[in-house]
């Protein structure tokens, strides 16, 4: 499984700037003026990762595949955007789609650089975004709720509803829904204010590394894990560059890591997934997972007959495969295991499936 992030914000905040630095694209046009992005773009990115690199090298693989993440860049929102102002209704169909959220939020002054309202004020931009979102999910709810159409909503779907209803018209959050319910089912809700979300600050380069008066207020307010301070100027800049010209570059402006890189991670880290690995002389491939996955789920990401005909999982961890060469001195130094249909397989566990057809 892969996962879709897509990027929203107020038009004008580098939505589609970022985009096409971590897609390493200009598939996004990125103008000075409103609304410049109507369509959604989505680019497929693969998702760095050394571990697989060295699995590759050990195996002497033939093939590489990374497993990936889609980013999508939709339409500047406004206020209004929940009753069809701007382009609220494109902009709300495409971000239910998504799985997580990345806020865009502009943290940086320019006079060259067209803004939707008189000032940069991250903490306002931000409660426009949440406010329409919510409008939108107390609209979705009301009308779900109508007599008429409480037939076709299950109990449990319906009680959902009807507190979510309850939490926004109380002024409430409605993350206290995740307390009471599964996430299978509030994936199914298809409410907006519920996405998990990361809060991107877009910054100038001098605010890169310590950030500003913008984001020192915008963190004290929120004191949120998932506010990411990121230059999506100076992510264009480094995707102009090679490897170590790269690398260099980074060092001299005292980045050690990428957007794309810190975005993933905390993609990862808020979706709750997991990365295990095939390795052998074919191809070393990385797949993507939910956290507390079983052996024969994490086999029917490969193949459905994975899952169907699954008998036991090889197994050994990343670092014990790396340390003794591969699979056959794993085996032979007590290094795998034989897991079988209750195994939860670990972040980094390299395996090869045994199943009937």
């Amino acid at each position: 499984m892969g996962f879709k992030c897509g990027i929203v914000g107020l038009p004008n905040v580098g939505k589609s700037t970022l985009f096409n630095a971590l897609t390493n694209s200009n598939k996004a046009q990125a103008a000075n003026f409103p609304f410049c992005t109507i369509d959604p773009n989505v680019g497929i990115v693969p998702v760095p990762d050394e571990r697989l690199d060295n699995l590759a090298k050990i195996s002497k693989s033939k093939k590489k595949i990374n497993t990936t993440i889609s980013f999508v860049d939709i339409a500047g929102l406004v206020k209004g955007a929940s009753k069809g102002e701007g382009l609220g209704n494109k902009f709300l169909s495409h971000i239910r789609e998504v799985d997580a959220i990345i806020h865009m939020i502009r943290c940086f002054d320019s006079d060259d650089i067209q803004n939707v309202n008189s000032s940069v004020d991250p903490i306002r931009d931000l409660e426009i975004i949440e406010t329409e979102m919510m409008l939108a999910d107390l609209e979705s709810i009301k009308k779900r709720l109508e007599k008429n159409n409480k037939k076709k909503v299950d109990l449990e779907q319906l009680k959902l509803l009807e507190i979510a209803d309850n939490l926004i018209n109380t002024g409430k959050d409605l993350s206290n829904l995740k307390d009471e319910f599964d996430k299978k089912l509030l994936n199914q809700s298809g409410l907006l204010s519920i996405k998990p979300k990361i809060f991107v600050c877009n910054v100038d380069e001098d605010s890169l590394k310590n950030g500003n008066e913008y984001t020192n207020k915008f963190i004290e307010k929120y004191k949120d894990d998932n506010t990411l301070i990121v230059s999506a100027d100076i992510e264009n800049q480094i995707n102009e560059f090679e490897n170590k010209e790269k690398k260099n570059y980074m060092n001299m402006i005292g980045l050690k890591e990428t957007g794309l890189n810190i975005l993933i991670k905390k993609g990862y880290e808020i979706l709750e997934l997991e990365t295990y690995f095939t390795s052998g002389i074919e191809e070393s491939r990385a797949w993507t997972i939910e956290k507390n996955c079983t052996a024969p789920k994490a086999a029917g990401e490969i193949h459905s007959d994975f899952e169907k005909g699954f008998i036991r999982a090889e197994t050994v961890s990343y670092y014990d495969f790396i340390d003794n060469g591969g699979w056959v001195n794993s085996k032979n130094n007590g290094k795998m295991r034989l897991e079988g249909k209750d195994y939860i397989v670990k972040d980094g566990d390299v395996l090869n499936f045994r199943f009937n057809t």
